[in-house]
């Protein structure tokens, strides 16, 4: 053991009776170096009953990088789209040597920099930012993206007989507010629906239920809501119970981006469910430079439950 009580190179050098670059080689795997499978064996092996773990830091100087991959996850972005995602770049990164870390809400330059400067990391990603740059959709993102997964909405309450419809959005600004409702209405547009009304329901209770109250009063022809996410659906519901009104057969509500909490509510949420774990790996191979294929978004899919 080296000063530190920390496993060294040199421990394990000892152990396998092999030099010190000899084990440097093949714990690196370097491709460089003809070192026979006995000897491989032996050295993986001795480091391995050892503890051996490697320095992060003197890796870091080695490769230029460290080995750590940093998300920026906005405030507003957490659901289980972002947490499937994690899972999916998280295990992705692990499989080749990687670590993972989450920043919540501190995606501004001075703080990222900040990060650069501190860690090196391999790389900084920050969810969806690709469509807070203004990405405009391609066909593809009609298929099985986000857009894709926007209109799974609107089709939803379309096939249920839903010609009126409105988007019920958050009180506050998200990342992706004005993505996910450009998206809505132009899914809307393609389904030859008319153009979707908007409101917003806030906190409190009293509130939200004042203001769909207000919202259906103007628009009395509206028979359906399309929630931002399962929080706003869930606000709805009870504003619309609040009024007397009964959900769906007055007014349908469908969330977005499943949570435990729409399958507790009465009437329980029909809502969109997004798996994007498949994004998180394709994510974690395309910052270390590995191959993607045989990897595709998996599209959403509806829960059907009572509200629609």
């Amino acid at each position: 053991m080296g000063r530190s009580g920390r496993v060294t190179l040199s421990d394990v050098a000892k152990a396998s009776g092999v030099s010190r670059a000899t084990v440097s080689f093949v714990l690196n795997d370097d491709p460089r170096q003809t070192i026979s499978v006995a000897t491989r064996e032996r050295v993986l092996e001795a480091a391995q009953d050892l503890g051996y773990v490697p320095h992060g830091i003197a890796r870091a100087l080695r490769e230029g990088s460290s080995r750590v991959v940093v998300l920026n996850v906005d405030w507003g972005m957490e659901g289980n789209f972002s947490r499937s995602y994690v899972r999916g770049l998280d295990e992705e990164l692990a499989e080749h040597e990687h670590i993972l870390l989450v920043r919540h809400g501190h995606a501004n330059p001075e703080a990222t920099q900040h990060v650069l400067d501190t860690i090196a990391p391999r790389a900084v990603l920050r969810l969806g930012e690709v469509y807070m740059r203004g990405h405009e959709p391609v066909e593809e993102d009609w298929e099985s993206g986000f857009a894709a997964n926007a209109a799974l909405q609107i089709r939803h309450l379309a096939d249920h007989g839903h010609t009126r419809i409105a988007l019920a959005l958050p009180d506050h600004d998200f990342p992706l507010t004005d993505t996910r409702s450009g998206f809505a209405q132009e899914a809307a547009r393609r389904m030859g629906l008319p153009p979707l009304e908007q409101f917003v329901v806030p906190r409190p209770r009293q509130a939200g239920a004042m203001a769909v109250e207000a919202f259906l009063a103007e628009h009395p022809d509206v028979t359906a809501l399309a929630a931002f996410d399962d929080d706003i659906a869930l606000r709805s519901i009870t504003a619309l119970r609040d009024l007397g009104r009964r959900v769906p057969e007055d007014v349908a509500v469908i969330g977005f981006d499943e949570t435990e909490y729409g399958s507790l509510s009465t009437p329980a949420l029909t809502t969109v469910h997004i798996d994007a774990e498949v994004l998180g790996r394709i994510a974690a191979r395309v910052v270390l430079d590995i191959d993607t294929e045989g990897l595709a978004p998996v599209p959403g899919r509806i829960v059907v439950r009572e509200s629609v």
